[in-house]
């Protein structure tokens, strides 16, 4: 296991990370979780990120094709991503929906590492957390500790946190590929923080035509889409501001500690603020299995990211 070395400064970044990645999905839980309303998000935040155009527009060129392909996919898998988490927010808690398609990318992300032969030596502890985080899911929908039935499972929300933790884990390994690809061509034109800032900007265009595909296909979403403009046009900027200023407070963060695994572990809080705007905020439920499943996926978490 890793000596833990953080900073104040990473600290705070990775809190308020972890406070405006809650944010933004709480904010669009309670006022209109739709693909339209991240689909505005997505322009909002598209144009806080804009001025990084110019700072980079010499090295755009330089993008190998494969990348370009990357591009492609992990804007599709965001788009999956979105409108499912959209969907789960619709039809079930956010302090069930959140934390399942939060953790279970970890699990789904790990997996194919080993498959694919890009797996580390793993020890103990790591599959301690492994097995609270999956225990702390299954507990997540039921209402008593003996509640403990398929039909518990078998429902829209979880189904589609599901599918979300599914294109996070997509996203997330095409990303991790791209950007080792951006890092390693000749001549090394690119450092990992303008290689990432460069990916951040084009995956942002890639999610923004996805998003608009999907929308512009769909009747609902066309529909969702004029009452976003209508009536939550405030909230959807707040979101898409949310969603960039995350991603730049964990960049930030990133230059203060000695290994990046403890950004990914320190980032776990947001599932307990998460539980905790919905149980009190929002007035979910708050059964005693779902509470002690948060508490087992942060732990979890935690485990996995320091190990």
């Amino acid at each position: 296991m890793k000596v833990f070395s953080m900073t104040l400064t990473a600290v705070i970044l990775l809190l308020l990370a972890a406070c405006t990645h809650a944010g933004w999905n709480f904010i669009s839980k309670k006022q209109y979780p739709t693909l339209a309303f991240y689909f505005l998000a997505n322009i909002f935040g598209m144009f806080c990120i804009s001025p990084l155009i110019p700072c980079y527009w010499d090295k755009i060129p330089l993008i190998p094709p494969i990348v370009w392909m990357f591009l492609l996919m992990s804007g599709f898998f965001l788009a999956v991503y979105m409108a499912a988490l959209a969907g789960a927010y619709r039809s079930g808690d956010l302090s069930i929906a959140y934390p399942l398609a939060r953790s279970l990318p970890v699990i789904i992300v790990t997996g194919v590492s080993i498959v694919m032969g890009r797996g580390h030596v793993l020890g103990w502890l790591f599959f301690v957390g492994i097995i609270l985080v999956v225990i702390g899911c299954l507990m997540l929908p039921m209402k008593a500790l003996r509640d403990f039935h398929l039909q518990n499972y078998l429902n829209i929300c979880c189904l589609l946190a599901v599918l979300a933790a599914i294109a996070i884990s997509g996203y997330t390994i095409v990303d991790d590929e791209a950007l080792r690809r951006l890092r390693e061509l000749p001549g090394k034109p690119f450092d990992p923080v303008n290689a990432t800032l460069v990916y951040l900007v084009l995956e942002a265009v890639s999610s923004f035509l996805w998003k608009g595909a999907f929308v512009a296909c769909s009747a609902v979403e066309r529909k969702n889409l004029a009452v976003v403009l209508r009536t939550y046009k405030s909230s959807a900027a707040l979101t898409g501001i949310g969603i960039f200023l995350t991603y730049g407070l964990v960049l930030a963060s990133m230059s203060y500690v000695t290994n990046v695994s403890y950004v990914a572990a320190f980032r776990q809080l947001s599932i307990l603020i998460v539980a905790v705007l919905g149980m009190v905020l929002l007035k979910e439920p708050h059964h005693v299995p779902k509470v002690i499943g948060v508490i087992l996926i942060f732990a979890g978490l935690i485990m996995v990211g320091i190990f």
